[in-house]
C-alpha cells in the first residue's frame, strides 16, 4: 500500500552499493531509478574520467584495460557487475517494485541480461531521445590518410577529395533505458495512478534534452530533471522512497524532491556524493517540500 503522505527523506550515503545496499532496511524502497557505470575505458580509482598513470577503475572495472571500449570484455564485466548489484538491490525493494536502468544502446543487453539473472523480470526497453549534440568516437579521415606510405601531395589531394569526411560512426541521440520490475507484489496497485501528475498514456520513447552542466558539476552523464521526474511518477507514488544505487551528481534525489519521494542514493565517489549534496541543498532552498537532508540512511537493524 501506498504509505501515507509525508514530508520527504533524502539520505546521501557513501561507499561502494555492494557493501551498502545489505546494510539498508529490506522493503524500504519502491522504485530504484539509476545510471550504473558502463566500464568505460579511462576512468580512475574514483570511477572519475581523465586519470592518467594511476589505477583505473574501482572494484571489478580495475582488471580492465585502457582503450577497450568495444571489448567484449566490457560487456560481460558490466553483466555480472548488474547481477551482483541486482541481488542486493531485490531485498530493498518492495515486491513489485520496478527499476528503470539506463544503459548505453549497444550494452543494453547485457544490462537487462543482468538484471535478468539477477531476479527481476524484464518489462520493456524505454528510449531517452535528445537531439543535443552527443560525444561520439568518429575520426576524420585525414588521421589515416596520413599513415600512408605516399608523397605528402598525394597525401593532401586524397584529402581534398575527401572533404573532411569521417568514419561511419553514427552520433547519439538516444540511450536505452531497461524497465525491469522485482517480482510478487501482483496485487501492488499501479503506481501512477496515485499521481495527478503522472502521464495517462505514456509511450516508451521519452523526448528530453540533455541538460546544460552547472558549473561546479563535472559528472559525464547527468541526466536532466525533468525526465527523471517522469519515471519516478510513472512508476512510484507520492510518499514512496524511490533507491538509486549509483547516485551520481544526484539527479534522482533531485526529482524525488520535486515529486515529493524520498530518496535512498549511494555514491563512491566523494566528490560526486559533495556535488550531490548541493544540489539537494540548493533544492530544498527552493521550496521543495523536503524534512533536511540525511547524511546517513537509516540502516537496518
Amino acid at each position: 500500500m501506498t504509505p501515507a503522505a509525508a514530508e520527504p527523506r533524502i539520505a546521501v550515503e557513501r561507499g561502494d552499493c555492494r557493501e551498502i545496499l545489505p546494510r539498508l532496511e529490506r522493503g524500504s524502497a519502491h522504485l530504484a531509478v539509476t545510471d550504473p557505470p558502463y566500464f568505460l575505458d579511462g576512468l580512475d580509482g574514483g570511477w572519475r574520467k581523465g586519470a592518467r598513470g594511476g589505477p583505473r577503475g574501482a572494484g571489478s572495472v580495475v582488471s580492465l584495460p585502457p582503450g577497450m571500449k568495444f571489448d567484449p570484455r566490457q560487456g560481460r564485466a558490466l553483466h555480472a557487475f548488474i547481477a551482483e548489484a541486482g541481488e542486493l538491490m531485490l531485498p530493498v525493494l518492495v515486491p513489485g517494485a520496478y527499476a528503470a536502468v539506463f544503459s548505453q544502446p549497444r550494452l543494453a543487453h547485457r544490462m537487462a541480461a543482468g538484471l535478468a539473472d539477477a531476479g527481476f523480470g524484464i518489462v520493456d526497453l524505454l528510449s531517452w531521445h535528445f537531439t543535443r549534440q552527443a560525444q561520439f568516437k568518429a575520426f576524420g579521415m585525414d588521421r589515416f590518410v596520413d599513415r600512408m606510405d605516399m608523397p605528402d601531395s598525394e597525401k593532401e589531394a586524397i584529402k581534398r577529395e575527401l572533404a573532411g569526411r569521417r568514419t561511419p560512426q553514427l552520433r547519439p541521440q538516444f540511450e536505452a533505458i531497461v524497465l525491469a520490475r522485482a517480482p510478487g507484489g501482483d496485487d501492488r496497485p499501479a503506481p501512477a495512478a496515485a499521481d495527478p501528475l503522472a502521464e495517462r498514456d505514456p509511450g516508451n520513447m521519452l523526448i528530453e534534452e540533455k541538460p546544460r552542466r552547472d558549473s561546479f558539476n563535472h559528472h559525464l552523464t547527468v541526466k536532466p530533471v525533468p525526465l527523471i521526474e517522469r519515471l519516478i511518477r510513472l512508476f512510484s507514488a507520492p510518499g514512496e522512497t524511490v533507491l538509486d544505487p549509483f547516485l551520481g551528481s544526484g539527479t534522482t534525489a533531485v526529482a524525488a524532491l520535486r515529486t515529493g519521494r524520498s530518496c535512498v542514493g549511494i555514491e563512491i565517489g566523494g566528490e560526486y556524493a559533495d556535488i550531490s549534496e548541493r544540489r539537494i541543498a540548493e533544492q530544498r532552498a527552493r521550496g521543495a517540500p523536503d524534512a533536511g537532508l540525511q547524511t546517513a540512511m537509516p540502516l537496518a537493524a
